[in-house]
């Protein structure tokens, strides 16, 4: 029976968020249950495809990612794949119709990681974000909102803003894994190997205002997901302040984290935020 394929897909897709991010999958656990797995499905399928593009050192990456693409359209149209993370997500794709668009744009942005080093102005930026990030939210939101189209539209632009804020501070942090180690620039007319203090503030200014729009947006969520998806902003928030805090010279040298009696303090407040209604 395939119920019992998928059932081992789906614990496929939890492991792979739980190896990869722990920071991550913590604020899955804060979302019910009932929507729980479909955004644990979308970050097997997001991960498995970076990193192939950012990981793979040592073969063929351009055709490990042709493979994957091939099998990502053989799944969603045959509503079945062998790869058991391309099974978890065809599932969550049909459940909730995410748009192909969406999943073109995502594969598009990954696919630039493979050829392309410097993003030399803000549409170019903007673009690559709007793939590798804002589609995701995207994908994200279709689920907590359970297809409704109302409610999509009604959210989509802070939901995309949330994508794009989550990005940028993972620019941020790893700007020395993505500048020394894949030789990559993400942020346009921003000399990295010099960076100021005033293109760090450029930098975070454009950040604060993203998730200022964000949060407007986090508040109309539905209460199934709104204890996540506000504990994930305020780890983001949290990281943002230490990179604000920390001088330019040493973000090029070390990736700041959020130390775990951190995490445990900020998930505590938003647990009480969320129980006495306040968000």
């Amino acid at each position: 029976m395939k119920a019992l394929f998928d059932t081992v897909s789906f614990a496929c897709s939890v492991k792979v968020t739980k190896a990869y991010s722990t920071s991550f999958s913590s604020a899955v656990k804060m979302l019910a249950p009932s929507i729980r797995q479909d955004i644990y499905n979308i970050y097997g399928f997001v991960r498995f495809a970076d990193e192939i593009v950012d990981s793979f050192h040592d073969y063929n990456k351009e055709v490990l990612f042709e493979k994957f693409e091939k099998e990502l359209a053989d799944a969603i149209t045959d509503k079945i794949s062998l790869n058991p993370i391309l099974n978890s997500f065809q599932h969550t794709v049909h459940k909730y119709k995410i748009n192909q668009e969406l999943i073109d744009a995502f594969m598009q942005s990954m696919k630039l990681d493979l050829v392309k080093q410097e993003y030399k102005t803000t549409e170019e930026y903007n673009e690559y974000i709007y793939g590798s990030a804002d589609v995701v939210g995207l994908m994200c939101l279709l689920v907590f909102v359970k297809g409704d189209e109302k409610k999509y539209n009604d959210l989509k632009d802070s939901a995309m803003k949330l994508g794009s804020a989550f990005q940028k501070v993972n620019f941020l942090r790893d700007l020395k894994a993505d500048f020394e180690g894949l030789n990559r620039t993400y942020f346009p007319n921003t000399d990295l190997s010099k960076l100021t203090e005033a293109s760090k503030k450029e930098i975070i200014d454009d950040i604060e205002a993203d998730f200022k729009l964000a949060y407007e947006g986090i508040l109309r969520l539905p209460i199934e997901a709104k204890f996540g998806v506000y504990t994930a902003y305020r780890y983001y928030k949290r990281l943002l302040n230490r990179l604000k805090a920390t001088p330019s010279t040493e973000i090029k040298n070390t990736r700041i984290r959020v130390p775990n009696y951190q995490k445990a303090e900020l998930l505590a407040r938003c647990y009480v935020k969320y129980r006495l209604n306040l968000l």
